[in-house]
């Protein structure tokens, strides 16, 4: 088994380059599917090793890059899901081992992949000349008192803070 220091340094380093291209591809270079999918058979392998990359077991930091890097991984929904249970198994044995948003933000994440409606408010849509629009909602009623079971922000400050994030392509 790898070191855990050295698993924590590989997914902060994978983070780093999906980060570095998102950013590119926000500012009009091509959008690198390859490397969401390098970095999904990186992440398997780990997962395949020591289990879900729990706060405990790598760090803060690196627990949730492997969540951000799974919430990316939008070619593998079967991961997706697969991942989605190991975070909520990590939950509900141990909540400080997992941060509960993003259990919330992967749940609302493969909803939408899957055409149907988010249950946290997570999502947005891009459309072609990048504007943003919350992903349909399941239940917007209780949306609010969800978020805040779950370590989320209230809606409308989501929404909020959203606006200010302006993409370059849909």
């Amino acid at each position: 088994m790898a070191k855990l220091k050295d698993i924590s340094k590989q997914i902060n380093k994978m983070v780093a380059l999906d980060l570095e291209m998102r950013k590119k591809a926000d500012k009009g270079k091509v959008f690198d599917l390859k490397l969401d999918k390098e970095n999904t058979i990186k992440l398997k392998s780990i997962i395949q090793e020591i289990g879900w990359p729990t706060i405990s077991l790598v760090g803060k930091k690196a627990s949730w890059g492997a969540w951000l890097l799974v919430q990316h991984a939008d070619h593998d929904v079967k991961f997706q899901k697969k991942c989605l249970s190991l975070m909520k198994r990590v939950y509900l044995n141990n909540k400080k081992n997992i941060l509960p948003a993003n259990i919330a933000f992967l749940e609302d994440r493969i909803l939408i992949s899957e055409r149907k409606k988010q249950k946290f408010g997570s999502q947005f849509k891009v459309d072609k000349r990048g504007n943003l629009s919350l992903a349909p909602l399941n239940n917007p009623k209780n949306v609010d008192k969800l978020r805040k079971e779950w370590g989320l922000p209230p809606l409308q400050d989501y929404l909020d803070s959203a606006k200010q994030y302006k993409p370059k392509r849909a």
